[in-house]
């Protein structure tokens, strides 16, 4: 029965899209942030776009990053991800484990969310960027 099974639920991890500068050039950059005091391992990062731009159904290349173990406390850079796809709804979906159990969640980012104007202060990296948590 679905009532027995116990799903986990992931808190204090967030996904996290900041504008860096990069040799003097704007770059768009997606960040896993960890704010457990545990670590979590074998994290795994699927992303994909998918939606409309000028009435045309586009879908960006699905992606996945193993990125092993992500300490308590701490980030890791994902991929970095094109001013482009800002139009599309940009799907992350994260997976790993505490205590050798499994943990899952998935990051919407819906279209037209990642602007400059949506920009908050990401704990931990120190910049502004648009977080999920």
């Amino acid at each position: 029965m679905k009532k027995d099974i116990f799903i986990p639920k992931v808190e204090d991890v967030a996904i996290a899209i900041v504008e860096e500068e990069n040799q003097k050039k704007k770059e768009w950059m997606v960040y896993l942030l960890n704010m457990k005091n545990c670590s979590i391992k074998d994290t795994l990062v699927s992303s994909k776009g998918y939606g409309k731009i000028n009435q045309k159904k586009k879908k960006t290349t699905f992606f996945s990053h193993y990125l092993d173990t992500l300490k308590s406390q701490s980030f890791k850079k994902i991929e970095m991800i094109n001013e482009s796809v800002f139009g599309l709804t940009n799907e992350f979906f994260l997976t790993y484990y505490i205590d050798g159990l499994i943990h899952d969640k998935k990051y919407i980012f819906l279209p037209e969310s990642i602007i400059k104007e949506n920009k908050t202060n990401i704990p931990m990296l120190n910049k502004k960027g648009i977080m999920i948590k």
